[in-house]
């Protein structure tokens, strides 16, 4: 009889927990927090295209080309762990006319992907990229070689957002902000920010600022 007592009072503590649970008050937020820093890397596409009317030329020429590209970034500094083949491709062209489909050359193309850590340098990598023979610049973006500081920054900005965005709606709800009860981080990224532009050697380059932002979706409870 007992046993069954001390049942029965288990199962209705369980319940009135649950009960307790479900009617809690709770304020749910997302807090972002925004870290500007200087980039201190660039990531440069570079390549060599050849067009010839054999397919052993096109690549021979491309060969040539990109083997003094590859020549000239060593001399530039650039390690070879921070060069790596993107793109090696071999394709004809097309000829149309007159309802008759022929082959009239061959494209050879080779393109490399490398990085930059001195951004000083870069301007010169560029400029001496260009004169040993690369013919096909796809553009560049900045980076941070170690983003864990400014991540860290970014996530303790939007924690400490979080709580004063709930603070102020707990107020103004006349209540009081309570412990938190999750905590769940949403993402975070990079995003480049162009501001004066710094001449590095000869090639004017603009590093800009990196913006890295994190975003917190955190819960409260709510005391009366």
């Amino acid at each position: 009889m007992k046993s069954i007592v001390a049942s029965i009072a288990i199962v209705m503590s369980l319940a009135c927990a649950a009960v307790a649970q479900e009617t809690a008050r709770t304020l749910s937020v997302v807090g972002e927090g925004q870290v500007e820093t200087a980039p201190d890397m660039a990531i440069i596409s570079l390549g060599v295209t050849h067009t010839d009317a054999s397919a052993k030329a096109a690549m021979d020429r491309v060969s040539t080309d990109a083997r003094a590209l590859l020549d000239t970034l060593a001399a530039q500094g650039v390690e070879a762990r921070d060069i790596q083949t993107d793109q090696l491709s071999l394709s004809p062209q097309w000829n149309n006319d007159n309802g008759q489909r022929d082959i009239t050359g061959f494209v050879a193309r080779n393109v490399v992907s490398v990085r930059v850590r001195d951004l000083a340098a870069l301007g010169g990598v560029l400029d001496a990229a260009l004169t040993a023979g690369s013919n096909d610049f796809n553009g560049l973006q900045f980076q941070l070689q170690d983003p864990g500081t400014a991540q860290a920054d970014a996530r303790a900005a939007a924690v400490k957002d979080a709580m004063e965005r709930a603070a102020q709606l707990a107020t103004a709800a006349g209540a009081t902000l309570g412990p938190i009860r999750t905590m769940t981080e949403q993402g975070q990224g990079g995003r480049p920010e162009m501001f004066a532009a710094a001449r590095a050697s000869d090639m004017p380059v603009a590093p800009g600022a990196l913006s890295v932002t994190a975003r917190v979706s955190v819960t409260f409870d709510l005391l009366p």
